[in-house]
């Protein structure tokens, strides 16, 4: 199994450019309920990860930061605590099971390192399960 079969193309995901401002930034996470996006830089290659969590650091560690403030600053020069690792689309399923157990999505890119989508570790654990659901009725059936 490859990774292009759990694969959501980037063109049905929010991501941020790392030319968004922070209050941007804000404001598209808090519209879609997401704690984490993606970011992609001029070249439409994967160049991180931003969280709910690193905005809020940002906002507790600038003195006097507010909603004006925030159109000033740009999402690439806030620090990104999470460093989702980025897995090639020619990748099996199994490259993707250890980095699932820490990140809540993995970045898919192509060969350029060109953001192509990801995979959720929803998709991941629903497939798994599906795998051991499928052999303990193979195993009941022997």
């Amino acid at each position: 199994m490859r990774v292009a079969f759990f694969l959501i193309p980037k063109s049905e995901l929010v991501c941020l450019t790392t030319k968004t401002t922070m209050r941007q930034a804000l404001e598209r996470m808090e519209h879609h309920s997401y704690t984490a996006v993606p970011l992609i830089d001029d070249k439409g290659c994967y160049a991180g990860t931003i969280t709910e969590g690193d905005l809020l650091w940002k906002i507790k560690n600038s003195s006097e930061l507010n909603l004006a403030g925030m159109e000033k600053i740009l999402v690439k020069d806030i620090a990104c605590r999470a460093k989702n690792k980025a897995v090639r689309i020619d990748s099996r399923i199994v490259d993707l099971l250890y980095l699932a157990s820490e990140q809540n999505f993995v970045p898919v890119v192509d060969d350029q390192g060109v953001f192509i989508g990801i995979v959720r570790r929803r998709e991941i654990i629903e497939y798994c399960a599906d795998l051991i659901r499928e052999k303990e009725k193979n195993s009941v059936r022997s």
